[in-house]
């Protein structure tokens, strides 16, 4: 039993725990255990559960680790079939459906009897839906389109989830006694923001074939020009493997054919007139090309960059002196300012900028102009006491319905920098939510346009918005744009990065944290900067404090 079925087995729990309304304590339970289970180090669960290092583990307790035995002893779990006999069936594929919770989905049960996406579908056409007390048609529609979202994204996964399944994965194949080299590739390695495999390549001093079968039971070998074979595994959670081993002497060609999207590949392999190389480095050189970093190689350009000798120098996590989009629990953060400006000492960074909501966030815990006065107090007394950091004071604004900034220019002259972003009225037309932001940013106050789309990757699309637009005027006012690096945004998408930079618009990475820990979503950032064509030139935060309370400040004195 490996890791990954395992926690996919607590992870099925926790939902029909939720589905019979049970304790929310008993359900975090076996969602934590789901977690703690990935993060094992081994993904052999058989041979932590004999030597007992279950126990220790945090997030597991005597029910979650039974649960655990029971699926290394017998290979199920019995309490998931219980639960699973209790509940309707095809009533737990409704709690996929973005924005459908689990109060809604009792209510559609009880009242139409609906246990399946088609029977939530049909009730969703028919009418049905839009009759029930609290839905209506504009629910119905909204679900209508939630499905069809449901479906799109299929079995995708965000970036985070991915590469976490393909470090376990990596750790198995690199354990097989016939694998002398393994490194991960594809989707993953390009640091796409959502994947739909894991790929890996594998050198084997055996039979390729022979490595291939040990990890594929049951799967389909598949052979592979020169001799090498694939193999697809599918596993309980939904994730699929693909693994494809080699001989040694072709694992780097097979590591940058499974690493480039079709159109990288097809424009260097015609520049290639030998199949074996030491190195990335030295089949670039090769064809004739200097390094191209996986990030890139997404056929967008960077083949021609490469040829006329103008890729860019791509920006670093190293570069970054701080980030400037982190809440509090002034606001709905989960940490204090103490505690975060501690979370970015430690990661070296010479400044941190608190940015909590605006009052009108009522759903976000938005701070009065009383509270954000005493949090401004506070951000002195801290200052004060360092002498190699600094602390800066933000807001994240909200942009109200007519463009207007939250707070009165009084209260906004107050801050080092002023964070703007929309968090309601999602559904205005594309001309009247870009003009919304265009108004926005003509408040010299404005310094950073957060979360710029709105996008919820795999579960919510982006408003419409004219992007052009809206990085045209970021350039012509000088307001910069944020990569937001929450995995479940990261917004600005990559795509339009390379338009922004040559447009002259200057770009912020923002974790967004609402923890200390959240803090380290900064690095997704900085890879998405990368894949955009970002240099470190490019980025506001990676300045310094005063060059990022100078820019602010040349807009609104």
């Amino acid at each position: 039993m490996d890791s990954r079925s395992a926690a996919h087995v607590l992870s099925q729990i926790a939902a029909y725990l939720e589905l019979a309304g049970e304790n929310p304590y008993k359900i975090r339970a076996y969602r934590t255990a789901a977690r703690s289970v990935l993060a094992l180090a081994s993904d052999d669960l058989q041979e932590v559960l004999s030597s007992g290092g279950l126990e220790g583990v945090r997030g597991l307790g005597p029910a979650t680790i039974a649960v655990i035995r029971d699926l290394v002893q017998t290979g199920q779990s019995r309490y998931l079939e219980e639960l699973r006999q209790a509940t309707p069936e095809g009533l737990l594929d409704l709690v996929a459906v973005p924005g459908l919770g689990v109060e809604k989905i009792r209510a559609l049960h009880a009242q139409l009897g609906i246990t399946s996406l088609a029977a939530l579908e049909l009730a969703a056409r028919d009418g049905r839906l839009a009759k029930m007390k609290g839905m209506g048609p504009k629910t119905a529609d909204k679900i209508l389109k939630s499905i069809a979202f449901m479906r799109s994204t299929g079995s995708l996964m965000l970036y985070p989830q991915a590469a976490a399944q393909a470090n376990a994965f990596l750790e198995s194949v690199r354990g097989h006694s016939g694998v002398v080299r393994a490194d991960v590739a594809g989707s993953i390695r390009r640091r796409r923001e959502v994947v739909g495999d894991v790929d890996i390549v594998a050198a084997c001093s055996d039979n390729p074939e022979a490595v291939a079968r040990s990890f594929g039971e049951g799967s389909d070998i598949q052979p592979a020009p020169g001799g090498d074979v694939t193999v697809s595994v599918r596993h309980a959670d939904g994730t699929k493997l693909d693994l494809y081993c080699v001989r040694p002497s072709d694992f780097v060609p097979a590591l940058w054919r499974a690493t480039g999207n079709a159109d990288h590949v097809e424009l260097v392999r015609t520049r290639l007139s030998s199949n074996h190389f030491a190195s990335e480095e030295a089949l670039y050189t090769a064809a004739g090309l200097p390094w191209i970093a996986p990030e890139l190689r997404e056929g967008r350009g960077e083949v021609e960059a490469a040829v006329a000798g103008t890729l860019p120098q791509l920006v670093e996590a190293r570069d970054l002196r701080g980030v400037l989009h982190c809440h509090s629990l002034y606001s709905d953060g989960k940490a204090s300012i103490a505690e975060m400006a501690e979370g970015a000492r430690a990661k070296g960074w010479s400044y941190i900028g608190i940015s909590d909501h605006s009052e009108a966030a009522f759903y976000a815990s938005g701070v009065s102009r009383e509270n954000m006065l005493e949090q401004h107090a506070e951000i002195d007394a801290l200052n004060a006491k360092y002498g190699d950091f600094r602390i800066l004071k933000g807001v994240e604004a909200d942009i109200l319905a007519d463009g207007r900034l939250d707070y009165d220019a009084d209260l906004l002259d107050r801050f080092d920098y002023v964070i703007a972003s929309i968090h309601s009225r999602f559904m205005m037309d594309s001309a009247a939510m870009t003009e919304r932001i265009l108004r926005a940013m003509d408040d010299p106050h404005m310094t950073i346009l957060a979360h710029p789309t709105g996008r919820k990757l795999l579960s919510r699309d982006a408003y419409a918005i004219d992007v052009e637009a809206v990085l045209t005027k970021a350039a012509a006012v000088g307001v910069a744009i944020e990569i937001n690096a929450d995995p479940h945004r990261l917004d600005l998408d990559w795509r339009y990065l390379h338009r922004a930079k040559q447009l002259g618009v200057t770009m912020e990475i923002g974790p967004d944290a609402h923890s200390r820990g959240a803090l380290d979503w900064t690095d997704l950032g900085v890879a998405m900067a990368r894949k955009g064509w970002l240099e470190r030139s490019d980025i506001l935060n990676a300045r310094s404090a005063d060059e990022i309370v100078a820019f602010a400040k040349r807009r609104f004195r």
